[in-house]
């Protein structure tokens, strides 16, 4: 039954790699009987999510450890999604509450267990790695940042300045320790720990915007519900881009599609002009890449 993730575990760990990453991704629908079962590499933590209880847990925890031929790992934690509160566990080695990891020459805090998100999206690891390539000189927008990540790659790649919305003031504190883990200039950093709906002003001030991410929950109660609140807030995008500015908005929702953000673009955004779909990081790969995580490239 186990086989998928021996040839998973044997991929990532026959050679030495502190990057994060997906290392199995049963939620992509490729492997009968483990869609339930996601591995993440946060080093030197094997965060196991299960979507529903895991039968024999004991035996993935042997091959796990088998296959760590360089003994990279010091921490192996379970954690219950399919569980109110998405409990987790240390069910060997170190109880690590917060590790420092390192994608690409850049650092990020990750909290690996200690709720549903461990504060980096590992699938969004190719638009960190555009953000760090093109935005010498930018200035950029954050919509939704929750820990900032993508902001850091983006001041990593020399931006002018980065303004990071989120309406969760922790969050937006997490983000200021990843801006001071690189050591980079707080003076180049604004936060807005608000209602985005309740800070169009401030977000105009700062603006305009060379690149604008537009990164909402599906849904997040009293806050954002992206069938209700997405219009809203693409009307508001022509006040904020630069002309030829880059606009990236996800959909990470299982229920809507790619053509849901096609369709209200050109409805309410005709100028802005779609590039591409844009790739997130291929170990998730998907049998129903419309349930997946989406994002799209437009320019105006």
């Amino acid at each position: 039954m186990y086989k998928p993730i021996e040839l998973a575990l044997t991929e990532q760990f026959n050679k030495f790699d502190v990057q994060p990453r997906r290392v199995f991704h049963g939620r992509g629908h490729q492997f009968e009987g483990l869609e339930h079962v996601n591995l993440d590499w946060f080093a030197p933590v094997l965060l196991i999510t299960a979507y529903s209880e895991i039968d024999n847990l004991d035996v993935l925890l042997a091959l796990i450890l088998r296959y760590d031929l360089q003994h990279q790992i010091k921490s192996v934690i379970y954690q219950k999604r399919s569980s109110s509160g998405a409990p987790s566990r240390c069910i060997w080695g170190e109880q690590l509450e917060s590790v420092v990891v390192v994608e690409n020459g850049i650092k990020f805090e990750v909290q690996p267990g200690a709720r549903q998100n461990a504060g980096l999206f590992l699938d969004m690891r190719p638009l960190r790695s555009w953000l760090t390539e093109y935005s010498q000189g930018k200035n950029l927008l954050n919509l939704f940042a929750y820990t900032c990540s993508l902001s850091v790659a983006a001041l990593a790649g020399d931006a002018r300045q980065v303004v990071s919305v989120d309406m969760s003031k922790p969050s937006i504190n997490w983000g200021r320790r990843n801006h001071q883990l690189n050591d980079q200039d707080l003076r180049s950093v604004r936060s807005i720990p608000h209602n985005l709906f309740k800070s169009w002003g401030r977000v105009q001030k700062f603006g305009p915007y060379n690149t604008v991410i537009v990164d909402p929950p599906s849904r997040q109660p009293g806050s954002f519900d992206v069938e209700r609140d997405y219009v809203t807030v693409l009307k508001k995008l022509s006040r904020l881009c630069l002309p030829a500015g880059d606009l990236f908005v996800t959909l990470n929702s299982p229920y809507l599609g790619f053509d849901y953000i096609e369709n209200l673009m050109q409805r309410y955004q005709p100028k802005f002009r779609l590039l591409g779909r844009f790739p997130i990081s291929p170990e998730f790969a998907d049998r129903y890449p419309e349930r997946g995580l989406k994002i799209l490239h437009f320019r105006t």
